[in-house]
């Protein structure tokens, strides 16, 4: 089997390309190695992944943009199996403050790949990676209750996917995502493709390089580390539920690999693997013993209280459910940062 992996650089794409090279898969990765412009980082991030995908014979790498024509067309070549489209713009606040790079990377970029692959390799399975941001401050609706630490849903365990993703406010990176969903969705209806969206909530793991602005999980574990003070925005009592990568990748290759032609997805750690901000800085005390320096400041626009996934579809359609639990998912995240806290000194 061949596979490509669009952002293979990424947190996610690099764990795809890794885990179908052990199965002695072909695997492509295209990067445009950007996300350290993205996040103004002097610190090497995808260009870390980059490297550490070279060790595998059968990953082939190329330097490429989505949004580039020749550079997709090269990465497809003669047709491949599968394509996980990981390539993203990943920030909020980076999408408010240059949306027409946003809208170029997400929305264009996706079709870009999806038109490409129509006509050079139709019948390959396409895997696209969609964010629970698609349902944008609909989510705020659902009522909630405040306890302690945390916020908590009053009626329901978690969102699912017959909840509405118009008629609201999404931040622009909402909705760049929202449009490569929905041609996701599309190229199945109109063009007959194999095609499943993947709406993710909080995704972490090793290889993961942190940000304020992205990837608060990894953030806080490095800036623990390295004594660097951070910010929580609101009251700290959001809760996401978070998904180590692996089990992710597993679920994609749930798709791949079945006979399902075609579907919509909400995917997380469901409700027996959440943590608000709060609980999270106990969490970070108990694994490093090390306390936080963190201040407070307003909310941010969009930023969800709670997110929490229903993931009862996809356990039962793809026979799927996660197997790393948050402890140890966050304790292989802070032993990769600690074996490599030299990157981020």
């Amino acid at each position: 089997m061949k596979i490509l992996v669009t952002g293979g650089a990424g947190l996610v794409g690099s764990h795809c390309a890794e885990y179908f090279a052990k199965k002695k898969y072909k695997v492509i990765v295209l990067d445009n190695l950007m996300r350290s412009r993205i996040f103004g980082s002097d610190t090497e991030t995808v260009e870390y992944n980059w490297k550490y995908l070279k060790r595998y014979k059968n990953i082939k790498r190329i330097k490429g943009d989505i949004r580039n024509q020749k550079d997709v067309e090269s990465a497809i070549g003669s047709g491949v199996d599968a394509v996980i489209h990981t390539a993203g713009q990943p920030g909020v606040p980076s999408s408010v403050r240059d949306p027409r790079e946003d809208f170029s990377i997400n929305a264009y970029g996706t079709l870009n790949v999806l038109e490409i692959l129509r006509k050079k390799s139709k019948k390959a399975a396409f895997v696209y990676c969609s964010t629970n941001k698609v349902y944008g401050e609909n989510v705020d609706k659902i009522l909630l209750k405040e306890l302690k630490k945390r916020y908590v849903y009053r009626k329901i365990k978690g969102v699912d996917e017959a909840v509405l993703t118009d008629l609201t406010g999404h931040t622009p990176y909402g909705v760049s995502k929202l449009t490569g969903d929905l041609y996701t969705q599309e190229y199945a209806h109109i063009y007959g493709m194999r095609t499943c969206v993947f709406r993710m909530s909080c995704i972490y793991g090793a290889r993961q390089f942190g940000f304020e602005d992205q990837g608060w999980v990894a953030w806080f574990i490095i800036a623990a580390l390295t004594n660097k003070p951070i910010v929580i925005y609101g009251n700290g009592k959001q809760v996401r539920d978070l998904l180590y990568v692996e089990d992710l990748v597993k679920a994609y290759e749930a798709f791949i690999e079945g006979k399902l032609n075609n579907g919509i997805f909400n995917i997380g750690g469901g409700t027996e693997n959440t943590i608000s901000l709060l609980e999270f800085l106990d969490k970070i005390y108990e694994v490093t013993g090390r306390r936080l320096n963190y201040s407070f400041k307003g909310w941010r626009p969009s930023d969800q209280k709670v997110y929490i996934t229903d993931i009862s579809k996809i356990k039962k359609v793809l026979k799927w459910s996660p197997k790393i639990d948050i402890d140890e998912g966050i304790f292989r995240l802070f032993e990769w940062v600690k074996n490599n806290q030299a990157i981020f000194e």
